[in-house]
């Protein structure tokens, strides 16, 4: 679970970014690990002249109080290069896209940096509208990736959740590439999504997000970036661990 809340496009923390207001974000940092988010993603937000510097800045106020991975999140390359370089663990790279431009800066950065890294099944013309057009960028992200010496277990493919008040017929064509993406590799790549991207601008944003993360573990997803706040959103994470055999079955297994 990535807890997605550290990031700038929410005014509160482009607030406390501009402000280097460090204890702002570290509530906000371990008010996520307590709600079990075990990934932290950070993001300046966009627009930012400073970003570099506001990268830096952010991953060391959260690595002053939390031991957890980073997932250095921006289409930069030198706000990623500035996060990476600041950070303890091996961090996660979110992301790279499919267009040959951007696999030739951000693979080898992953490499130079022992970094897993998210890969999104965009390429020049786009996000294909169908299983076949997903399954087949996200091979060429596999094989690029792995030209460039990352293993495939560091690879995580991202599908590209779209919003079902725009898209709905797109919510089962990506769960049906999943099961492909799987395929693709022993062993097999790992998937990970943005889950809260299907609810935008819908109603019932928690049912949506918690209901649709519950299909997509059905269909192997090993990770989702979201808001671990959300309780009902992560009861049904603990119940689908115990579903799936993940983890052992308590009376309490809500509160384990």
């Amino acid at each position: 679970m990535v807890g997605e809340r550290i990031n700038g496009q929410f005014p509160q923390v482009s607030k406390a970014i501009d402000a280097r207001d460090a204890k702002f974000i570290q509530d906000l940092a371990l008010e996520q690990i307590r709600g079990g988010a075990t990934v932290l993603d950070i993001n300046t937000g966009p627009g930012r002249d400073d970003g570099p510097e506001a990268m830096a800045w952010l991953v060391k106020a959260v690595q002053d109080v939390a031991d957890v991975q980073l997932s250095i999140d921006s289409p930069g390359l030198k706000v990623q290069q500035a996060g990476l370089a600041s950070c303890k663990k091996d961090p996660l790279i979110n992301s790279t896209t499919a267009e040959q431009k951007r696999m030739e800066k951000f693979f080898p950065l992953a490499a130079e940096h022992n970094a897993e890294i998210v890969c999104l099944t965009i390429d020049e013309k786009g996000i294909p509208n169908s299983v076949e057009g997903r399954t087949e960028i996200a091979m060429t992200l596999l094989a690029n990736a792995m030209d460039k010496g990352i293993p495939p277990e560091k690879v995580y493919l991202d599908p590209v959740v779209l919003p079902i008040s725009a898209t709905q017929d797109q919510c089962p064509i990506l769960c049906e590439a999943l099961t492909n993406f799987r395929a693709l590799n022993t062993p097999p790549p790992k998937t990970i999504v943005g889950l809260s991207n299907v609810s935008s601008g819908a109603e019932e944003r928690s049912l949506l997000n918690r209901t649709y993360l519950a299909m997509l573990l059905g269909r192997g997803l090993d990770a989702a970036i979201v808001d671990p706040n959300d309780e009902e959103l992560m009861k049904v994470v603990k119940a689908a661990e115990v579903l799936l055999n993940q983890k052992l079955y308590a009376n309490s297994f809500l509160r384990a």
